[in-house]
């Protein structure tokens, strides 16, 4: 079984301190930040991670204290923060936003993440749901465009997630133990109408650097992701939490990572673990085939289904795993 990557790695997409984090009821309580250094940096060291992105919901003091304890370690860690969505119909929150990003940047924050608060949980006064192409968000966009940071956003969760659960969901078990991931039925956006608004939002801010998280939302259909990026040089993917979706269509996987092997980013939406790592450059590297896509199979599983490695070329791996990370996120801080 392979060991190490072919290059050093960066994880693009992780969640270090989270904290205590509701999307159902918006809270963000005290970030995580009791994090083991220590043992993080050997976890990185044994699976040759060169760098990890911590996607925190913390913006203000909470995100100035998970940078400030992150900080000994920068040269490996770095993070994105996030700005409150609910105060969307404050007269202030242009204003407040883009001081918000501002004040998060020159603490050291390189990118801001966008949970699927939009679209699905967060409201205005009216108790509208506010989408992600929402024209008062405008500001949000037009700040990191001047920053030149990314934004990685999070639109949609996976088809399934949206459909009813019965016996002919193929992730009814996954719902089942996670019912607040199901959505259908409960007057929200379907998904179609949730990755049309995401759409509209690269489309309309040309300037501002978008990473679709997992896979441009839409794993299941690679075809749709290909024909966003192919009209939008602003956006890019990343594989977050994929892999069991990518690695069960590995032709048509293989084929979208030759053709836009610039415009992928490697991710893991996984607490760091060797074993995962290495699962995720087996599924990679090498064209082994119908083999697990988690550690412990069917423990916190996406669906009952094996998954075939891609065997991609050194020249993309090396893309992939780092070059791509170092071309639109800033690591210095």
């Amino acid at each position: 079984m392979l060991i190490e990557p072919a290059f050093p790695v960066i994880d693009a997409h992780n969640h270090l301190t989270m904290g205590g984090y509701n999307f159902g009821k918006m809270k963000r309580s005290k970030p995580r930040i009791d994090w083991d250094h220590d043992l993080l940096l050997s976890v990185m060291d044994a699976a040759r991670v060169e760098k990890i992105v911590d996607l925190t919901p913390f913006y203000g003091e909470k995100l100035k204290a998970v940078l400030d304890f992150h900080r000994p370690h920068s040269d490996r860690i770095v993070v994105f923060g996030t700005v409150d969505f609910e105060r969307i119909d404050s007269p202030k929150f242009p204003s407040e936003v883009r001081k918000t990003i501002v004040q998060g940047f020159k603490h050291g924050m390189r990118g801001l993440k966008v949970f699927k608060e939009l679209g699905l949980h967060c409201r205005d006064k009216n108790g509208k749901l506010v989408m992600p192409n929402d024209e008062r968000l405008k500001p949000v966009w037009d700040t990191c465009a001047e920053l030149k940071i990314p934004v990685l956003i999070h639109v949609a969760d996976p088809v399934a997630f949206f459909q009813p659960l019965d016996n002919t969901n193929e992730r009814y078990e996954e719902l089942c133990a996670h019912p607040e991931w199901h959505f259908y039925g409960k007057g929200l956006p379907t998904f179609d109408e949730l990755i049309q608004a995401g759409e509209e939002l690269i489309a309309e801010n040309p300037q501002t650097t978008f990473i679709m998280a997992h896979v441009g939302w839409y794993s299941e259909n690679l075809r749709w992701v290909s024909g966003v990026l192919d009209k939008y040089p602003n956006a890019y993917v990343d594989i977050s939490a994929r892999i069991a979706e990518l690695g069960r269509q590995p032709y048509s996987a293989k084929r979208f990572f030759e053709i836009y092997q610039d415009r992928i980013l490697f991710g893991t939406d996984v607490l760091p673990n060797a074993e995962s790592y290495r699962i995720h450059y087996r599924f990679l590297e090498t064209e082994d085939e119908y083999f697990p896509y988690a550690p412990s199979p069917w423990e916190n599983a996406q669906g009952r289904w094996r998954i075939y490695g891609l065997g991609l070329s050194k020249d993309i791996l090396r893309k992939v795993y780092r070059d791509n990370a170092h071309r639109v996120i800033d690591f210095d801080w």
